[in-house]
């Protein structure tokens, strides 16, 4: 099994602050923002590779200068078994996870040892606005999945097949 790198999201406490810094000297453009679920916090998702959603996302509400800024790191895997290993090997060590769909993105979030952020996911055939979030039942078999991903997602705002879809950053 490989693991690719795919994204970091941090937590934040001056949006516009941020945002500046990411868009304006780094060149990073917006992707999507939203509440992460209803009345929740604010997430800010931004990417340099316009290929990719999101390689870097903001969550606003960081209160404590000493808290941590690291929300998540996440791993994208290759294929739907791969992800299914990863949660044997986590159901094997007693790892609580969230089997959370982004229409996306099938995904699985937990803390490592040291109550670190992480998320390991799959690539969906699709696309959606964002953010997105159901819980998924990861015992599903993957046509069995991939047709609950469809059939929950696809009356979201701009679900359509990645190969067909025209998403443009955001601007800011």
């Amino acid at each position: 099994m490989k693991l690719d790198w795919s994204h970091t999201v941090l937590n934040i406490k001056d949006k516009d602050k941020i945002l500046d810094f990411y868009t304006k000297t780094l060149g990073f453009k917006v992707s999507d923002s939203g509440p992460i679920y209803k009345d929740g916090p604010e997430i800010i998702f931004v990417s340099w590779n316009p290929d990719e959603h999101h390689q870097l996302a903001f969550v606003l509400g960081r209160e404590d200068i000493n808290s941590t800024s690291l929300n998540h790191i996440s791993f994208r895997a290759d294929t739907y078994d791969e992800l299914q290993e990863i949660k044997d090997r986590l159901d094997t060590v007693n790892c609580d996870y969230l089997p959370l769909c982004h229409g996306n993105a099938l995904s699985f979030y937990f803390n490592d040892p040291e109550n670190n952020g992480m998320e390991i996911f799959i690539d969906t055939p699709w696309d959606v606005e964002q953010p997105q979030g159901e819980v998924w039942d990861p015992g599903l078999d993957e046509k069995s999945v991939m047709e609950w991903v469809e059939n929950t997602f696809k009356d979201k705002p701009g679900f359509v097949l990645k190969e067909k879809s025209t998403k443009k950053f955001v601007n800011r």
